[in-house]
């Protein structure tokens, strides 16, 4: 049965997953709070500011009007930066007055006060709701090309998950479910780091058995994190934790990648910022990510070492030093239970 679902942001992510929901006979309203471009995409039929060449779906209705996009609707998308994501959840909020409006959020960050996840800030302020959150390797360039792509929608509603499966379930897009909620967030946020190191890796003209160990220390390392933040360790072995590492890692249709690839190359995180022309989730994340480490006492080295990259100025060569020569203390691969 047709639903009437909303998706908060038209940005990248935001935009594709819209014309995947139109595409499969839903009733879709884009939110953007600019005026001017949810205009700009109602006229044109092209998200010019986000995803320049490519139509969208006649099935998508672009408002800036939230309060009226909010009514009535079954299923409500936040794909809102984690910078604004709570600002957006509050002002959301008088409009979603039906408990069994089910919130889904599709943001990669983490709220440093609190160390709080996106799910948690969904629950805080929408508390009569069920809550999804939906990570995975998943370019939106990719997505609107209609590349073969899988994501995982996790909740602890089986609900929400089914519903998710069968309203965005097309022959190039498969959804998988689970119910590590926390989990499968936590690995979408901290993969963001190690694309960082990835991008800065490659502009240092790093050979591949450097990349080989990147990848799979980073695995490690958001490993024992996950434990000792009380999520599956296996869940970062699925698309939303080693799924996601690979691409982001090894792409430059990342931010994150890009944003240590111009840091490489010699701009200040400041410039390489300004050259991107938005935020790289991954930046907030890494010194959030690191001073909850340092509470927890948890072995993050990598984590450590691009800290001090891009907040103490630390010289490059001194931190390869660090991370190669350091006495190691009883490292294990992966955490699993």
């Amino acid at each position: 049965m047709p639903k009437t679902i909303s998706v908060l942001g038209a940005g990248m992510f935001g935009t594709a997953i819209a014309n995947i929901l139109a595409e499969n006979g839903q009733r879709i309203t884009l939110w953007s709070r600019d005026e001017a471009h949810a205009e700009s995409i109602k006229v044109t039929r092209e998200n010019a500011k986000s995803l320049p060449g490519y139509k969208i779906n006649d099935g998508v209705e672009p408002t800036s009007n939230l309060q009226s996009c909010l009514e009535d609707c079954d299923v409500v998308f936040f794909c809102i930066p984690s910078s604004a994501f709570r600002e957006v959840v509050k002002l959301a909020q008088p409009a979603l007055i039906n408990p069994a409006t089910m919130v889904i959020s599709t943001t990669k960050g983490i709220e440093s006060a609190g160390f709080n996840l996106m799910s948690d800030v969904l629950r805080q302020e929408l508390p009569a709701h069920n809550i999804g959150v939906l990570s995975g390797p998943n370019f939106a360039e990719e997505i609107v090309q209609k590349q073969l792509t899988a994501t995982v929608v996790a909740s602890k509603s089986s609900q929400l998950c089914e519903l998710t499966q069968e309203i965005l379930h097309t022959a190039y897009f498969r959804v998988y479910s689970s119910d590590d909620i926390y989990g499968v967030e936590l690995a979408g946020a901290l993969k963001n780091i190690y694309a960082i190191a990835a991008g800065f890796g490659a502009a240092l003209g790093v050979g591949q058995n450097t990349l080989g160990m990147l990848l799979t220390r980073s695995l490690a390392e958001m490993s024992r994190f996950a434990h000792c933040m009380g999520a599956k360790p296996l869940t970062f072995l699925g698309l939303a934790g080693v799924g996601d590492l690979i691409v982001t890692c090894g792409s430059p249709l990342s931010r994150n990648y890009q944003l240590g690839w111009h840091v490489g190359k010699g701009l200040s995180v400041e410039q390489a910022t300004v050259k991107l022309g938005r935020l790289a989730e991954g930046l907030n994340t890494v010194s959030t990510v690191k001073f909850k480490a340092t509470e927890l006492d948890v072995y993050m080295p990598i984590v450590n070492g691009l800290y001090n990259i891009l907040f103490k100025s630390m010289a490059v060569n001194d931190v390869i030093n660090d991370l190669m020569m350091a006495d190691q203390p009883n490292d294990v691969e992966f955490v699993v239970s």
